[in-house]
């Protein structure tokens, strides 16, 4: 079952019975800033010579957002060599929408890359507890590589081990899983990413571009940093969260209930892509829009493939034609798509659907000027 199908399931059986996930708080840093600080300096390089960043994906199912949005901010920083690596060869395919195919194999990034990685991303994939990328996971990190365990792969480095005994943060619904799968791991309230000796997580799915950038920071320095979030539309890159207003009321119990019988409102959706197509904006379409409950987007092209703008080859579901269009915005950068899609998901299906998918996607929205 793909981690969106699960999380929608286990979120209805909340609904109807259940109550939220919560941990207990832990001491926390003296101020958000010492958070980023303590990020900067435990994530600068520690080899000579040009970094190498591994996405890691699962082929049966991996985030989508987890895994496009940092390739493309790390891409588009040009201060390391990042690449997709999965367990086999061939097509990754995206949840909750699209697909991709790995750079590389387990076996040839070995050949290519014989010291490994220099750091690690691990996104949210099904099964969290894949026992070759647990071992490939562990072998990178025993000779030097820092993971970072993006939203629920916080639940990936928990069955790998990395967890023990370090405090992390994950998306607002895994905190009790992961507690629980190792009771030595302390939860972090109020921030987006968190680091310790080496390991580092963040908090639900767009908690990837404040981190991104702090990594950017970390090797290149906060100017380069600076420019990066300007020119895709970021104001910082702080770890400062509010985990307050992340949860299920009852308003959103009966939200998906009332989301999981309408079966008949599914729509199928498709966005237009070409080589070059922005990773950033695109995967923000694809992701928001599914996390209604009631679009199932695809990626349409005139080509089987086309190449986005990091370079990463996205495998086309669909002919243009096919199916009604999303449009990715002209003329906004790139993290502003999300808003701007927030707000077109706002006038189509109403704010219940627009806070359902701020929740899913852990995303502090503020006042978003939408007009209905």
């Amino acid at each position: 079952m793909a981690w969106r199908s699960r999380l929608g399931a286990a979120l209805v059986a909340l609904a109807i019975g259940g109550t939220s996930a919560a941990a207990a708080a832990a001491p926390q840093p003296a101020t958000a800033e010492a958070e980023q600080q303590a990020f900067v300096a435990a994530m600068q390089p520690q080899r000579a010579g040009r970094p190498v960043i591994v996405l890691l994906a699962l082929n049966d199912a991996t985030e989508t957002t987890d895994l496009l949005l940092p390739h493309a901010v790390l891409t588009r920083a040009d201060v390391a060599e990042v690449i997709v690596v999965a367990p086999r060869a061939g097509t990754v395919r995206l949840y909750p929408a699209l697909k991709v195919n790995a750079e590389m194999d387990f076996a040839t990034f070995a050949q290519r890359v014989p010291h490994g990685a220099d750091y690690v991303i691990v996104p949210a994939m099904e099964p969290h507890d894949d026992p070759a990328v647990a071992a490939w996971l562990r072998a990178q990190h025993a000779r030097g590589a820092r993971v970072i365990g993006v939203c629920a792969g916080a639940l990936v480095l928990a069955h790998a081990g990395l967890l023990d005994g370090r405090r992390y943060v994950s998306h607002w619904y895994y905190q009790r899983d992961v507690s629980a799968s190792r009771p030595g791991a302390t939860f972090v309230p109020d921030r987006r990413y968190v680091v310790e000796r080496g390991v580092a997580t963040t908090t639900g799915i767009t908690a990837s571009v404040p981190m991104a950038l702090a990594l950017v920071e970390a090797i290149a320095g906060a100017p380069r940093a600076r420019a990066l979030a300007d020119d895709l539309g970021v104001a910082t890159w702080a770890p400062a969260h509010d985990s307050r207003r992340f949860g299920l009321t009852g308003t959103r119990r009966w939200g998906y209930v009332v989301d999981k019988l309408a079966f008949w409102r599914r729509e199928q959706r498709a966005v237009a892509v070409r080589d070059g197509s922005d990773d950033v904006a695109l995967a923000f379409v694809a992701d928001a829009w599914s996390r209604t409950g009631w679009v199932r987007v695809q990626a349409a092209a005139a080509t089987p493939s086309v190449r986005l703008k990091s370079g990463l080859e996205l495998v086309v579901d669909a002919a243009p034609g096919e199916r009604p269009p999303l449009a990715l915005a002209e003329g906004v950068p790139p993290v502003r798509q999300l808003d701007r899609t927030l707000c077109e998901i706002d006038a189509r299906f109403g704010a219940r659907q627009r806070d359902r998918v701020e929740q899913e996607m852990e995303y502090p929205a503020q006042d978003l000027p939408c007009a209905r």
